[in-house]
């Protein structure tokens, strides 16, 4: 048995260490923010330290912060980016977004896009930016894109809704909210980042009906092999914005992942399980390790020297979960990076 594993981890080795031995040329790591400086929103602010140091260690090393729609475009079209290259985002367009964000981003002359629920905007709500802001942001980097019209969870039927019905919804939602942005932004970006990073094959496939491009909130970078309607961005908040960590994230690579089965991220499933295929990089994938939310290191099942097979030990919670797996790249102090959504029945309300 021994053996047999050292010849396995051998194979493993010599695949991987004679392949092309630098970073895809075309990926990009998009960080994902809500509030700036309000502590009394802790799981969804990143306090102004923080970000201070995310921007100066952005400004400091060498990275290139791009538009969104120019990464997206470059990688789908198979285009060269320069390394290092990251994207800011921002969701549901809070007034600290205006009022903090905005001044440290322009001084820099940095580009950013915030996705916008709309209908709070429209109503006025006072923890939220006007259009006349986001207007004026426009001109200073600012792209624009769809959080949806009411931020609702798309995933969830409400009570006696049919299949049809939740379409029609769903879609409504999302067209309307692409029609009041166009109205009222003129250049918005035809980018939906799903509210709470929820979605399923139905949500998917009404984005891509719409011509929509789709982003969740998982973590991980994104390549040419990823999921244009579930894409993956770093969340940031006080819990896990300390540099360290954002360095580790804005280094990442996207881990060469071409088929995940199942990728429904939507289960009633305690303990899912996965299968995922991999193509050839320059992953040490002998050293890949795989981490279930709240429970720590995984055990991987290797089908082949490409594929892997992984599943929580204990029952998943309520609500939004995930497995990341990073397997270190042959450059020092960089990741590969991927990362599967869940979504279980039950979960709490949250941003």
């Amino acid at each position: 048995m021994l053996k047999k594993y050292f010849y396995f981890n051998l194979l493993l080795f010599l695949s991987h260490s004679f392949a092309h031995a630098t970073p895809p040329s075309s990926s990009v790591a998009v960080f994902m923010y809500h509030h700036f400086g309000e502590t009394r929103y802790p799981s969804t602010n990143i306090r102004l330290e923080q970000f201070d140091a995310h921007l100066d260690y952005l400004a400091n090393n060498g990275f290139h912060v791009l538009p969104l729609q120019e990464a997206l475009d470059a990688i789908r079209n198979q285009q060269p980016l320069p390394d290092r290259s990251v994207v800011i985002t921002m969701d549901d367009a809070y007034r600290s977004v205006y009022s903090e964000a905005y001044p440290r981003l322009k001084a820099r002359g940095w580009p950013f896009t915030v996705f916008v629920s709309t209908d709070y905007i429209d109503n006025g709500y006072s923890n939220y930016m006007t259009w006349k802001q986001m207007q004026e942001m426009a001109k200073h980097g600012a792209s624009y894109g769809n959080h949806t019209r009411s931020h609702a969870y798309l995933v969830r039927r409400l009570d006696g809704e049919s299949d049809d019905q939740w379409q029609t919804r769903v879609r409504t939602d999302l067209g309307d909210a692409q029609q009041r942005l166009e109205q009222q932004l003129n250049t918005t970006l035809k980018i939906v980042a799903y509210p709470y990073g929820e979605y399923n094959d139905g949500v998917r496939a009404i984005a891509d009906g719409l011509g929509l491009i789709g982003m969740g909130q998982h973590s991980g970078a994104i390549g040419p092999l990823s999921d244009f309607l579930a894409l993956p961005r770093y969340p940031m908040a006080e819990a896990f914005g300390d540099i360290g960590e954002f360095k580790t994230k804005a280094l990442s690579l996207p881990l060469a992942v071409q088929h995940v089965t199942p990728a429904e991220p939507t289960t009633e499933r305690e303990r899912p399980a996965i299968q995922v295929q991999l193509a050839a990089s320059d992953a040490r994938i002998q050293q890949l390790a795989c981490f279930a939310s709240g429970q720590g290191r995984m055990e991987i099942e290797w089908i082949n020297e490409l594929s892997f097979r992984i599943q929580a030990a204990k029952p998943l919670p309520a609500g939004r979960s995930r497995y990341n797996c990073t397997a270190p790249s042959m450059q020092a102090g960089r990741f590969y990076w991927f990362s599967q959504p869940w979504i279980r029945p039950g979960g709490r309300d949250g941003e």
